[in-house]
């Protein structure tokens, strides 16, 4: 072969060798195209790419939420730890000894106390706090607006049924208050609004430098022997949580005893704000109960899971439906399909899974268990609700 051809004679390809000259139609010179682009690709790549990344973020859309609350250890640190107070409690040992107990003095007389909360639809819950806790609260003051946190109008459900709260009557102050109705905006927002017109009910039901008041949402029942406890003692803290044993759904699944938003403080005139976030390091332990989602029928689950702040946690309209809603229910499952709200993996594998179902009935609100047929859905074993 002369020199020259050497090198310009053209090098076989052996995938398109035989593709790659003159087809004879169009529908060759197609095909043909298509296998010399592909020469260079692996099949197993090209389906990972069409199949497996589709498959991703179908993932990704549908259990992304559990993604980041399972890396949560990672992005966030733990908050410090309170300091706890240990509580002392027996109904035969006197209250003198109640508060040496607990290094304070009894005092003369007891401080007056305001139990204020802000009212969505809790009727039942509302109920059982205000007859544990009437032996010793003064006051009872209670706001309810006419819109839910996330802006949808709502009735005013405790001004409807409150005839049922007539033993409350002569120490109730009631307000309402009118939503601001602003579609799309943070529901924390307008939850703070709220908050700020509980403070102006305060002073209108004349609350005084001193007196206890309870901060703590309708469904974090203080047990009324903690009240009578920070009423009748002397050098308690200014301001001091509580530590609630926390259910769900209703007394059957206990989660644990991490509720600490609930707080008692002796009212400063200018200074005391209404809130609910942590407002100290102080924390008295075995306080009461926090009973999340401890309804009667299942349409006071729907109205809650769109009302309060945490709506976003409803990624899909399925979760709304009432049979996935009952069968959460019995399961002590979670009603938003979220992984446990922890700061550590330990603590986060730990409570995968439903909630196990506890027997145990002992140290409940009194009021539940004397009139237990009508709120039997509250106790062990009782998970069917109405559909209401």
């Amino acid at each position: 072969m002369p020199e020259a051809s050497r090198y310009t004679h053209k090098k076989d390809d052996g995938i398109c060798s035989s593709v790659c000259g003159e087809p004879t139609s169009k529908a060759v010179m197609a095909m043909s195209r298509l296998k010399c682009a592909l020469r260079g690709f692996d099949i197993r790549a090209l389906l990972a790419l069409f199949i497996g990344v589709p498959l991703v973020m179908l993932i990704i859309y549908k259990h992304g939420q559990k993604v980041t609350y399972f890396l949560r250890p990672i992005w966030e640190s733990p908050p410090e730890p309170f300091k706890i107070i240990p509580h002392y409690y027996n109904e035969n040992v006197t209250m003198e000894n109640l508060c040496k107990l607990h290094g304070w003095k009894v005092r003369e007389t007891p401080r007056r106390v305001f139990d204020a909360v802000l009212f969505s639809n809790e009727l039942d819950i509302l109920e059982l706090r205000w007859n544990e806790l009437s032996p010793y609260v003064s006051e009872f003051v209670l706001l309810e607006s006419n819109s839910t946190f996330t802006g949808v109008i709502k009735p005013l459900f405790f001004k409807e049924n409150r005839h049922r709260f007539r033993f409350a009557e002569s120490r109730l102050t009631y307000g309402t208050y009118g939503g601001r109705f602003m579609k799309g905006e943070n529901p924390f927002v307008e939850e703070s609004y709220q908050r700020v017109a509980l403070d102006q009910l305060l002073r209108i039901a004349r609350i005084e430098d001193d007196d206890i008041l309870i901060m703590s949402d309708v469904d974090e029942i203080p047990s009324g022997h903690t009240i009578n406890l920070l009423r009748w003692c002397d050098d308690t803290p200014k301001i001091v949580h509580l530590q609630l044993r926390n259910y769900l759904y209703s007394f059957e699944f206990f989660l644990d005893d991490k509720s600490w938003r609930a707080s008692i403080h002796r009212y400063v005139s200018g200074k005391t704000r209404y809130a609910h976030f942590r407002q100290t390091d102080v924390l008295l332990a075995d306080s009461g109960w926090h009973c999340s989602f401890c309804f009667r029928h299942i349409s006071d689950f729907v109205f809650k899971m769109q009302a309060y702040s945490h709506v976003d946690r409803i990624r899909f309209k399925y979760f709304l439906n009432h049979e996935r809603i009952q069968d959460v229910i019995c399961r002590g499952a979670d009603l938003f399909d979220m992984l446990p709200e922890e700061h550590t993996f330990q603590e986060i594998i730990a409570k995968l899974g439903p909630i196990p179902s506890t027997f145990s009935a002992v140290h409940l609100p009194s009021y539940l268990l004397q009139n237990f047929d009508r709120y039997r859905y509250l106790l062990p074993g009782n998970c069917r609700r109405e559909s209401g």
